[in-house]
């Protein structure tokens, strides 16, 4: 575990820094080699660093390209995770999959998903999604939802 991961835990109430912990490793014990657990926008990341994708990311390019975010929000649990919102093909496989191996209805906006209840986190799930895509993949992905927003700007 991280030194900001730690130091996120230590920020949770007590009962809900074994959930987190869980959570975070699940997509850490996942996560393909190239991305790097930081701390980015005040919570735990798994980004591509500047050593990978020197661009950074778009929105400003001192950060590096996000990926997947874990957060332990007020009144839920949250998992962004950039490559749901950029490919529709694994959107539809993770929807698919929690129909089948979550006993609630899954509570997602475009990136990122919720669980209020640790009973309802398909910790396994989470890890398979998060081994869906390699750093190469997300970078590919990017650079073409980056060019086609902007060719739409020009028009």
């Amino acid at each position: 575990m991280t030194d900001h991961v730690q130091e996120y835990l230590n920020k949770l109430p007590t009962e809900r820094r074994g959930t987190f912990e869980k959570l975070y490793t699940s997509i850490a014990k996942h996560i393909p080699k190239g991305f790097e657990a930081q701390k980015q926008y005040n919570m735990p990341a798994f980004v591509v660093p500047h050593s990978r994708f020197p661009e950074g990311y778009h929105c400003n390019p001192k950060e590096p390209l996000p990926f997947i975010h874990l957060a332990a929000q007020k009144s839920h649990f949250a998992v962004y995770h950039m490559g749901l919102y950029a490919q529709p093909e694994l959107l539809a496989w993770f929807q698919e999959e929690c129909k089948k191996r979550m006993p609630v209805k899954l509570d997602m906006g475009k990136a990122c998903i919720r669980f209020k209840k640790e009973e309802h986190i398909p910790f396994e799930l989470l890890g398979e999604l998060a081994q869906k895509m390699s750093v190469e993949e997300w970078i590919a992905l990017y650079e073409g939802s980056v060019k086609n927003a902007r060719k739409q700007d020009k028009t």
